[in-house]
């Protein structure tokens, strides 16, 4: 099972997601740093093209893990909106593709 665990506070705007991510999930060094660029990272979890640094088997998911999560949708709710919707976005996208949902958000 594929687990990440983000550190909301670590969160104080669009720029410190984006580097929390791009470094939590491997991204590469020519990540955008916006959601655009998130969405095209995410796509390619089941890649070991150097997109991020996991190679999802066929059947497995990786759970985001994010702490502190209703402090950070109170602090950052439009950041906290946009990384539900675009984690559906790739799920769907996925499933377009006949493969399974591959982002599970879990908060904790």
């Amino acid at each position: 099972m594929a687990t990440v665990k983000l550190d909301t506070k670590q969160i104080t705007d669009w720029a410190s997601f984006h580097s929390l991510f791009k470094e939590a999930l491997g991204f590469p060094d020519f990540y955008g740093m916006n959601m655009d660029a998130w969405i095209d990272c995410m796509s390619y979890l089941t890649s070991n093209d150097g997109m991020t640094k996991f190679a999802l088997s066929k059947d497995e998911m990786l759970h985001i893990q994010i702490t502190e999560t209703e402090d950070f949708n109170a602090q950052l709710p439009d950041i906290m909106d946009a990384l539900i919707e675009c984690s559906a976005f790739v799920n769907n996208r996925y499933i377009d593709a006949g493969e399974n949902a591959r982002i599970s958000l879990v908060f904790l």
